[in-house]
């Protein structure tokens, strides 16, 4: 079984539609508040490396809903590790209301390194890369 990184979120009024249930884009919000805790906790010379130049850049997201959410509903947002190939990682997002599937969703992002007004592709910092590894998905490359 593959471990994942697990943000709890109890939905707000403020993430759902004038119909009642949640937006759509916060469950792309919830991918980035469970990938930057996961950086705080697991890689903090990751994020200090932001300071320095590195820049993380999502590159692609996605998101399939199957389940409708609304106010207070409780939302484990689970990550795990697809694929780290050069300066790339890409992570899943499983999103479970209990045991229900609700949405699945998907984002890549690119390790740069900021030059003055240019950038350049760098390899996934070795301490994103080590943090990452316990997450990954079954044969997913690291």
């Amino acid at each position: 079984m593959t471990v994942s990184y697990d943000y709890e979120h109890v939905v707000t009024f403020d993430e759902t539609n004038v119909v009642g249930n949640v937006y759509f884009v916060n469950h792309l919000r919830w991918q980035g508040h469970c990938r930057e805790l996961f950086l705080r906790e697991h890689a903090p010379g990751t994020l200090d490396a932001l300071a320095d130049g590195l820049a993380l850049v999502t590159t692609r997201c996605s998101c399939d809903y199957f389940a409708e959410l609304a106010a207070f509903d409780r939302v484990t947002v689970r990550m795990t590790l697809a694929e780290v190939s050069g300066s790339r990682v890409a992570m899943r997002f499983d999103y479970l209301r209990g045991d229900e599937l609700v949405a699945r969703g998907r984002q890549e992002v690119a390790c740069l390194r900021r030059d003055g007004d240019s950038v350049e592709p760098v390899d996934v910092p070795d301490e994103l890369r080590a943090a990452l590894a316990p997450y990954a998905e079954a044969g997913a490359p690291v």
